[in-house]
């Protein structure tokens, strides 16, 4: 099992997304994506009342996975992970039952080797933390200051904080909450995640053996695409980077965007490949994804899709475990991020920067107490594809994420079978 759980550095960005198998930006302003529209109406607030929000977001820039083999070093030097005070708060980390946090072996992976200048890999940077900060006082716009909808101090009885068992990603939603609430807290926040095997919150390659079949083969798959391994030649030879080695786009892309963001010098001749680095990077994810396939995106993100979908039924029907809850918080990856928005019909083709978030907002009618679902990506709202309008009625909605949802004893039986696969 050690040697499952080592690979964790192995696999650019990929590392929380694909489990045991592959344990695994500069752009600091959201991208803008394919689907904006406008609001159905011109003060939607008015017709409106706003009952839940869920909001998942990608954790903050970070020291990279792993540096690119055989070209200058970037210097991660210990200061660079320095918190600014202003994102303190108090805080425990638990299970999900309130217990102590789980064995994290993801994160220990990482903490068995050291990137030059004597940082681990996969850490949340002082850039991170202030990036998660900035998302929690945008969040606060929207929702304490121009909405009243939270109040204005922490209280855990209305805001749910939801982590994967990983540094960057726990110390991410710290910081979201410091800016949410300017440090505010009468209570300790609990951060609530769990074991490795039964995580949610990513492709879980550990947790679900088909998930595992499919997604080794398609992995491997991915890298020796004619156009992608043809392209990958010619950067390893422009790069000066052996033939042995062994790289791909996505760990090319991590390390580049993980210097860029933070100023730290990149090789040259990286220069003029920015572009087909990013391209290819994503080319890759889409076909280990394989988002045209529905049973590998159900596995992928159907338990996390049911949950968002269980939420919202929940508080209409006044089920949720704490009555008055009116925010749920997921800190999670890139590799969460893409395979909802495959799902969601609303992927842009673009990595999702650092700190990116997808808020699900649920709605009422004032005047008719018809209830609505609606998506934005970073900050901009979505048309999902089978709904009629921005604010998209709950059917709708439901039907558009039916495909994909997966209640947690369907995705554990159909994870343990792979009857009738007879080739990944």
């Amino acid at each position: 099992m050690r040697n499952v759980w080592g690979k964790a550095c192995m696999f650019g960005s990929l590392s929380a997304a694909f489990g045991s198998m592959l344990w695994s930006q500069q752009k600091t302003e959201p991208d803008q994506v394919a689907s904006v529209c406008p609001p159905d109406d011109t003060n939607p607030d008015s017709l409106y009342e706003l009952k839940l929000v869920q909001v998942l977001f990608r954790h903050g820039a970070r020291t990279p996975l792993r540096s690119i083999p055989d070209v200058m070093e970037a210097q991660w030097v210990p200061t660079l992970l320095d918190p600014p005070p202003h994102t303190h708060i108090n805080y425990v980390v638990t299970d999900l039952q309130g217990g102590p946090r789980p064995p994290a072996p993801v994160e220990d992976s990482y903490r068995k080797s050291l990137l030059s200048g004597g940082t681990f890999p996969g850490q949340l940077t002082t850039v991170g933390m202030q990036q998660l900060y900035e998302l929690g006082k945008r969040l606060r716009r929207r929702y304490i200051e121009e909405r009243n909808f939270l109040n204005a101090t922490f209280s855990p009885a209305e805001v749910y904080v939801r982590s994967t068992n990983i540094v960057r990603t726990i110390e991410s939603a710290k910081c979201l909450i410091a800016g949410l609430f300017q440090q505010k807290q009468k209570e300790i926040v609990p951060i609530l995640t769990t074991e490795a095997e039964s995580e949610i919150l990513y492709p879980n390659y550990h947790g679900c053996k088909l998930l595992k079949t499919l997604g080794s083969h398609r992995w491997a798959e991915s890298a020796a695409l004619p156009d992608i391994a043809a392209d990958l030649q010619s950067i390893q030879s422009a790069l000066g980077i052996a033939a042995h080695q062994r790289i791909d786009f996505i760990l090319i892309r991590d390390d580049m965007v993980a210097r860029e963001t933070h100023g730290l010098p990149c090789p040259p001749a990286l220069d003029t490949w920015r572009n087909k680095v990013e391209q290819r990077a994503v080319d890759m994810i889409c076909h280990v994804f394989e988002p045209s396939k529905r049973e590998n995106l159900q596995l992928c993100v159907g338990p996390l899709l049911h949950t968002l979908v269980n939420n919202i039924e929940e508080k209409l029907q006044g089920t949720l475990s704490e009555p008055n809850r009116k925010l749920f918080l997921y800190s999670v990856h890139d590799t969460t991020l893409m395979p909802c928005l495959m799902a969601l019909g609303i992927f842009d083709m673009r990595w999702p920067p650092y700190a990116a978030d997808i808020t699900v907002e649920l709605h009422q009618k004032k005047q008719t107490n018809e209830t609505f679902v609606k998506v934005s990506y970073t900050g901009q709202d979505q048309l999902i594809p089978g709904c009629s309008g921005v604010y998209c009625p709950l059917q709708e909605f439901k039907q558009a994420v039916s495909a994909y949802s997966l209640s947690s004893q369907l995705y554990q039986s159909i994870c343990d079978s792979t009857a009738g696969l007879t080739e990944p």
